[in-house]
């Protein structure tokens, strides 16, 4: 069946931060849905409500949004494939597993059907991307990349033990200015709750493609623990009203400290 909704959505805003959104879509064409085994028709894997946590925090932001699910193709992968951590256990351009390493597919896709996705899915997410990019540079003289994530706070395939509430990825510190860099650090050591600094999760292909800071686009990557927002990292992984509206409050702080930053990182 063919494809039922466009692949990425976009808010333009007239302030210098885009928010990217490449894991909270849940949407599956109807042949690709079909070919998921059980397990992998839970979409566990999800950005689980990302999408509205951030909505309407910063006023004039501009937000990037993949509607696709990423066992479709993952948004923040590159076309070529390459592990983003190599030794490290991970998931690929198109997973063929779970992040608990188990397998999603009935029918795993081939390379035709990943060469389809990347056509249909991949190239007009990152197509819209890269155009909101040099609008809002052209506008502000800067853009700031705030790549926005979510992953389960307990996931032994992955890592040991319990991830912190804030996962700030910035390649090692050089995708973005420091300024960025220590803002973030700054809200998050605020709060009170565990935060890290390229850790476990360094910033994904998006970070590391567009956060080029001597041509006056800088990119940073935030990971939240879901314990943060919903109300169990399990179906129906709801959202929790409570502890958002608390995890908010320090979100908007970053964003804020993001876009007071911008004017003095023009290129």
């Amino acid at each position: 069946m063919s494809q039922t909704t466009d692949p990425v959505q976009v808010h333009e805003g007239d302030g210098p931060v885009i928010l990217g959104l490449p894991h909270t879509g849940t949407f599956l064409p109807d042949d690709i849905r079909a070919r998921l085994n059980d397990r992998g028709r839970v979409l566990a894997d999800t950005d689980w409500h990302i999408h509205r946590l951030y909505d309407g925090l910063l006023p004039g932001a501009t937000t990037v949004r993949a509607t696709f699910h990423r066992y479709v193709i993952d948004a923040n992968r590159g076309a070529d494939d390459a592990s983003l951590y190599p030794g490290q256990n991970t998931t690929g351009l198109v997973p063929l597993t779970d992040f608990d390493g188990q397998p999603i597919w009935e029918t795993e896709p081939d390379a035709g059907d990943i060469a389809d996705r990347k056509a249909r899915f991949h190239a007009p997410y990152h197509a819209a991307l890269a155009a909101q990019i040099q609008r809002v540079k052209a506008r502000h003289g800067v853009a700031i990349l705030y790549d926005c994530h979510s992953i389960r706070s307990r996931i032994p395939f992955l890592f040991e033990g319990v991830l912190p509430d804030f996962n700030i990825g910035t390649n090692g510190g050089v995708s973005c200015a420091p300024a960025i860099e220590a803002a973030a650090q700054e809200v998050a050591a605020a709060t009170g709750r565990p935060w890290v600094l390229n850790g476990r999760f360094k910033g994904g292909w998006t970070t590391r493609h567009y956060g080029q800071p001597a041509q006056g686009v800088h990119a940073i990557q935030m990971e939240l623990a879901q314990s943060t927002h919903l109300a169990t990292e399990a179906p129906p992984f709801a959202y929790d009203e409570a502890k958002a509206h608390a995890l908010r409050v320090s979100l908007k702080a970053i964003l804020g400290r993001m876009a007071a930053l911008a004017p003095g990182l023009r290129a």
